[in-house]
Protein backbone atom coordinates (compact mmCIF):
# COMPACT_ATOMS: atom_id res chain seq x y z
CA UNK A 1 0.00 0.00 0.00
CA UNK A 2 1.35 3.53 -0.82
CA UNK A 3 1.57 6.39 1.55
CA UNK A 4 -0.75 8.61 1.34
CA UNK A 5 2.10 11.26 1.08
CA UNK A 6 4.10 9.65 -1.27
CA UNK A 7 0.90 9.16 -3.06
CA UNK A 8 -0.18 12.69 -3.49
CA UNK A 9 3.81 13.46 -4.88
CA UNK A 10 4.01 10.61 -7.26
CA UNK A 11 0.82 8.80 -8.21
CA UNK A 12 0.46 8.55 -11.96
CA UNK A 13 3.38 10.50 -12.52
CA UNK A 14 6.23 9.17 -15.57
CA UNK A 15 9.76 8.40 -14.24
CA UNK A 16 12.20 8.36 -16.97
CA UNK A 17 15.12 5.94 -15.87
CA UNK A 18 18.43 6.44 -17.63
CA UNK A 19 19.37 3.29 -18.76
CA UNK A 20 20.42 1.34 -21.86
CA UNK A 21 21.36 -1.67 -19.89
CA UNK A 22 17.82 -2.49 -18.48
CA UNK A 23 18.17 -1.99 -15.39
CA UNK A 24 14.65 -1.15 -15.04
CA UNK A 25 14.44 -5.24 -14.73
CA UNK A 26 15.46 -4.50 -11.22
CA UNK A 27 13.81 -1.11 -10.67
CA UNK A 28 10.49 -1.01 -11.89
CA UNK A 29 9.16 -4.19 -10.03
CA UNK A 30 10.25 -1.54 -6.15
CA UNK A 31 9.17 1.60 -7.26
CA UNK A 32 6.18 0.98 -9.40
CA UNK A 33 3.83 -0.49 -6.66
CA UNK A 34 5.76 1.77 -3.92
CA UNK A 35 5.42 5.34 -5.47
CA UNK A 36 2.36 4.59 -7.78
CA UNK A 37 4.91 6.01 -10.95
CA UNK A 38 5.45 4.53 -14.18
CA UNK A 39 8.69 3.96 -15.25
CA UNK A 40 9.92 4.72 -18.66
CA UNK A 41 12.90 3.84 -20.32
CA UNK A 42 13.42 6.67 -23.05
CA UNK A 43 14.82 5.39 -26.33
CA UNK A 44 17.90 6.88 -28.32
CA UNK A 45 19.55 8.02 -24.72
CA UNK A 46 23.06 7.18 -24.17
CA UNK A 47 23.92 6.61 -20.86
CA UNK A 48 27.68 5.33 -22.33
CA UNK A 49 28.50 8.85 -22.52
CA UNK A 50 28.79 8.97 -18.91
CA UNK A 51 31.34 6.48 -18.45
CA UNK A 52 32.10 2.36 -19.13
CA UNK A 53 32.80 -0.15 -16.92
CA UNK A 54 35.55 -1.11 -19.48
CA UNK A 55 37.46 2.02 -19.16
CA UNK A 56 37.00 3.13 -23.01
CA UNK A 57 35.12 6.17 -21.59
CA UNK A 58 36.08 7.46 -18.50
CA UNK A 59 33.64 8.51 -15.73
CA UNK A 60 34.12 11.44 -14.88
CA UNK A 61 32.72 12.39 -11.48
CA UNK A 62 31.90 10.12 -8.47
CA UNK A 63 28.62 7.71 -8.68
CA UNK A 64 26.26 9.96 -7.45
CA UNK A 65 27.73 13.16 -9.38
CA UNK A 66 27.20 10.84 -12.52
CA UNK A 67 24.12 9.71 -11.81
CA UNK A 68 23.02 13.16 -10.92
CA UNK A 69 24.02 14.28 -14.47
CA UNK A 70 22.63 11.38 -15.82
CA UNK A 71 19.02 12.93 -14.61
CA UNK A 72 19.67 16.62 -15.45
CA UNK A 73 20.46 15.70 -18.98
CA UNK A 74 17.47 13.12 -20.06
CA UNK A 75 15.04 15.82 -18.06
CA UNK A 76 16.48 18.65 -19.98
CA UNK A 77 16.09 16.64 -23.29
CA UNK A 78 13.14 15.48 -22.93
CA UNK A 79 10.94 18.31 -20.58
CA UNK A 80 10.16 15.67 -17.75
CA UNK A 81 10.36 16.10 -14.01
CA UNK A 82 10.89 13.01 -12.59
CA UNK A 83 14.12 11.09 -12.80
CA UNK A 84 16.15 7.56 -11.78
CA UNK A 85 19.81 6.58 -12.44
CA UNK A 86 21.81 4.39 -10.61
CA UNK A 87 25.50 3.87 -10.77
CA UNK A 88 27.52 0.81 -9.56
CA UNK A 89 31.20 0.87 -8.30
CA UNK A 90 33.45 -2.67 -7.22
CA UNK A 91 36.40 -2.32 -4.90
CA UNK A 92 37.31 -3.98 -1.84
CA UNK A 93 34.75 -4.12 1.13
CA UNK A 94 35.22 -1.51 3.53
CA UNK A 95 35.15 -3.74 6.90
CA UNK A 96 36.07 -7.21 5.61
CA UNK A 97 39.83 -8.01 4.84
CA UNK A 98 40.57 -8.46 1.16
CA UNK A 99 36.59 -9.07 0.32
CA UNK A 100 35.55 -7.40 -3.17
CA UNK A 101 32.04 -5.69 -3.08
CA UNK A 102 29.38 -4.32 -5.27
CA UNK A 103 28.16 -0.64 -3.84
CA UNK A 104 25.26 0.44 -5.92
CA UNK A 105 23.27 3.83 -5.57
CA UNK A 106 20.04 4.61 -6.78
CA UNK A 107 18.69 8.23 -7.21
CA UNK A 108 15.79 9.65 -7.26
CA UNK A 109 15.62 13.26 -8.22
CA UNK A 110 11.95 15.15 -8.51
CA UNK A 111 12.42 19.10 -10.51
CA UNK A 112 8.24 19.48 -8.91
CA UNK A 113 8.96 18.76 -5.38
CA UNK A 114 12.73 19.69 -4.98
CA UNK A 115 13.93 16.58 -4.06
CA UNK A 116 16.86 14.01 -4.41
CA UNK A 117 17.01 10.98 -2.83
CA UNK A 118 19.46 8.38 -2.89
CA UNK A 119 18.89 4.93 -2.05
CA UNK A 120 22.41 2.99 -1.34
CA UNK A 121 23.25 -1.28 -0.93
CA UNK A 122 26.63 -2.11 -0.58
CA UNK A 123 26.53 -6.10 -1.16
CA UNK A 124 30.32 -8.64 -0.93
CA UNK A 125 27.57 -10.77 -3.65
CA UNK A 126 29.35 -10.19 -6.76
CA UNK A 127 31.74 -11.99 -9.49
CA UNK A 128 33.69 -9.32 -10.55
CA UNK A 129 36.78 -10.28 -11.38
CA UNK A 130 39.77 -10.37 -14.14
CA UNK A 131 42.37 -12.22 -15.55
CA UNK A 132 45.06 -12.55 -18.32
CA UNK A 133 45.26 -15.53 -20.03
CA UNK A 134 47.36 -17.12 -22.87
CA UNK A 135 44.79 -19.98 -24.31
CA UNK A 136 41.15 -20.65 -24.69
CA UNK A 137 41.54 -23.25 -22.15
CA UNK A 138 42.30 -20.83 -19.55
CA UNK A 139 39.64 -18.69 -20.66
CA UNK A 140 37.03 -21.40 -19.94
CA UNK A 141 38.74 -21.86 -16.81
CA UNK A 142 37.80 -18.17 -15.63
CA UNK A 143 34.09 -18.41 -17.33
CA UNK A 144 33.48 -21.34 -15.09
CA UNK A 145 34.32 -19.27 -11.94
CA UNK A 146 32.56 -16.59 -12.57
CA UNK A 147 29.12 -17.98 -13.48
CA UNK A 148 29.29 -17.75 -17.19
CA UNK A 149 27.28 -18.08 -19.48
CA UNK A 150 24.37 -16.69 -17.21
CA UNK A 151 26.96 -13.73 -16.58
CA UNK A 152 28.96 -12.59 -19.55
CA UNK A 153 32.15 -11.52 -20.27
CA UNK A 154 34.57 -9.02 -21.71
CA UNK A 155 37.69 -10.24 -23.81
CA UNK A 156 40.49 -7.57 -24.97
CA UNK A 157 44.04 -7.38 -25.53
CA UNK A 158 45.30 -6.02 -22.32
CA UNK A 159 43.32 -4.42 -19.54
CA UNK A 160 44.45 -0.82 -20.61
CA UNK A 161 42.64 -1.31 -23.90
CA UNK A 162 40.52 2.41 -25.10
CA UNK A 163 40.18 1.25 -28.44
CA UNK A 164 36.34 -0.15 -29.23
CA UNK A 165 37.04 -2.46 -32.24
CA UNK A 166 39.46 -4.31 -29.45
CA UNK A 167 36.60 -4.97 -26.79
CA UNK A 168 34.29 -7.49 -27.17
CA UNK A 169 31.74 -7.39 -24.82
CA UNK A 170 28.62 -9.11 -24.06
CA UNK A 171 29.90 -12.60 -24.98
CA UNK A 172 27.47 -15.18 -23.66
CA UNK A 173 27.99 -18.74 -26.03
CA UNK A 174 31.22 -20.70 -25.04
CA UNK A 175 31.58 -20.96 -28.98
CA UNK A 176 31.80 -16.77 -29.94
CA UNK A 177 34.07 -16.59 -26.25
CA UNK A 178 36.68 -19.83 -28.08
CA UNK A 179 36.72 -17.51 -31.23
CA UNK A 180 37.18 -14.45 -29.71
CA UNK A 181 40.36 -15.39 -27.12
CA UNK A 182 41.70 -17.52 -30.40
CA UNK A 183 41.71 -14.10 -32.54
CA UNK A 184 42.49 -11.72 -29.93
CA UNK A 185 45.46 -14.15 -28.88
CA UNK A 186 46.50 -14.40 -32.47
CA UNK A 187 47.11 -10.75 -32.92
CA UNK A 188 49.22 -10.73 -29.19
CA UNK A 189 52.83 -9.66 -30.00
CA UNK A 190 52.94 -11.72 -26.38
CA UNK A 191 50.35 -13.97 -26.66
CA UNK A 192 48.35 -12.94 -24.01
CA UNK A 193 44.62 -11.35 -23.44
CA UNK A 194 42.38 -9.90 -20.74
CA UNK A 195 39.27 -11.53 -19.76
CA UNK A 196 36.73 -10.05 -17.18
CA UNK A 197 33.37 -9.96 -16.22
CA UNK A 198 30.99 -8.21 -18.37
CA UNK A 199 29.37 -5.72 -15.19
CA UNK A 200 27.09 -4.11 -16.83
CA UNK A 201 23.20 -4.81 -15.61
CA UNK A 202 21.68 -7.04 -18.46
CA UNK A 203 25.02 -9.29 -18.82
CA UNK A 204 25.03 -9.65 -14.96
CA UNK A 205 21.94 -10.94 -12.76
CA UNK A 206 24.26 -10.70 -9.59
CA UNK A 207 24.40 -6.99 -9.89
CA UNK A 208 20.67 -6.37 -10.48
CA UNK A 209 20.00 -8.30 -7.20
CA UNK A 210 22.44 -5.53 -5.34
CA UNK A 211 20.35 -2.64 -7.87
CA UNK A 212 17.05 -4.18 -6.49
CA UNK A 213 18.48 -3.91 -2.87
CA UNK A 214 19.26 0.05 -3.13
CA UNK A 215 16.22 0.08 -5.24
CA UNK A 216 14.38 -0.69 -1.87
CA UNK A 217 16.61 1.51 -0.03
CA UNK A 218 15.67 3.95 -1.75
CA UNK A 219 11.78 3.47 -0.97
CA UNK A 220 12.46 2.81 2.11
CA UNK A 221 13.96 6.60 2.53
CA UNK A 222 11.28 8.12 0.47
CA UNK A 223 9.05 6.60 3.34
CA UNK A 224 10.93 8.17 6.11
CA UNK A 225 9.03 11.74 6.61
CA UNK A 226 10.08 14.64 8.04
CA UNK A 227 7.99 14.75 11.73
CA UNK A 228 7.98 18.57 11.05
CA UNK A 229 6.88 18.90 7.22
CA UNK A 230 6.33 15.28 6.02
CA UNK A 231 8.69 15.59 3.20
CA UNK A 232 10.08 12.28 1.99
CA UNK A 233 13.77 11.48 2.54
CA UNK A 234 14.49 12.29 6.17
CA UNK A 235 17.42 10.21 6.63
CA UNK A 236 20.84 10.71 8.27
CA UNK A 237 22.75 13.43 7.27
CA UNK A 238 26.00 13.05 9.91
CA UNK A 239 26.82 11.14 13.20
CA UNK A 240 28.35 11.61 16.59
CA UNK A 241 31.04 9.54 17.91
CA UNK A 242 32.29 9.51 21.39
CA UNK A 243 29.76 6.25 22.71
CA UNK A 244 31.54 6.23 26.37
CA UNK A 245 33.25 3.22 27.56
CA UNK A 246 31.63 0.76 29.48
CA UNK A 247 34.54 1.14 31.97
CA UNK A 248 36.08 4.28 32.01
CA UNK A 249 33.24 6.08 30.62
CA UNK A 250 35.23 8.28 29.12
CA UNK A 251 34.36 8.13 25.24
CA UNK A 252 34.98 6.39 22.10
CA UNK A 253 35.32 6.28 18.09
CA UNK A 254 32.14 4.55 18.71
CA UNK A 255 28.73 6.31 17.06
CA UNK A 256 26.80 7.82 19.83
CA UNK A 257 24.41 9.17 17.38
CA UNK A 258 23.18 9.32 14.51
CA UNK A 259 21.73 13.32 12.92
CA UNK A 260 18.52 13.36 10.47
CA UNK A 261 17.55 16.37 8.77
CA UNK A 262 14.94 17.12 6.37
CA UNK A 263 16.49 18.35 3.26
CA UNK A 264 13.07 20.92 2.42
CA UNK A 265 12.48 22.62 5.78
CA UNK A 266 15.93 21.75 7.75
CA UNK A 267 14.44 20.48 10.31
CA UNK A 268 17.10 18.03 12.59
CA UNK A 269 16.67 15.10 14.84
CA UNK A 270 19.70 13.66 16.56
CA UNK A 271 18.76 9.67 17.51
CA UNK A 272 20.78 8.49 20.38
CA UNK A 273 22.09 5.00 20.48
CA UNK A 274 21.30 4.20 16.95
CA UNK A 275 23.22 0.54 17.30
CA UNK A 276 21.03 -0.29 20.37
CA UNK A 277 24.09 -0.16 22.69
CA UNK A 278 24.52 2.68 25.16
CA UNK A 279 28.32 1.76 26.58
CA UNK A 280 31.11 0.59 24.64
CA UNK A 281 33.33 -2.50 25.25
CA UNK A 282 36.54 -1.46 26.89
CA UNK A 283 37.71 -3.01 23.37
CA UNK A 284 37.30 0.01 21.71
CA UNK A 285 38.29 2.22 24.59
CA UNK A 286 41.59 3.74 23.60
CA UNK A 287 42.39 4.40 27.22
CA UNK A 288 41.46 1.02 28.57
CA UNK A 289 42.94 -0.48 25.43
CA UNK A 290 45.91 1.87 24.06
Amino acid sequence: MIDSTLKSLFENRRALLATMHQKETAIAPILEPGLGVKVVVPEDFNTDQFGTFTRDIKRLGNQIETARAKILSLLAATGETLGIASEGSFYPHPSLFLVPCDREIVLLLDEINGLEIIGQAISPETNFNHQSIKSPEEALDFAQKVGFPDHGLVVMPDANTQNLEQIFKGITKTEELLAIVAEVLRHSPENTAHIETDMRAMFNPTRRKVIAQATQNLLDKLRQLCPQCSCPGFDIVSQKRGLPCGACHLPTDLIRADIYRCQRCGYKKESLFPQGINIADPTYCSYCNP
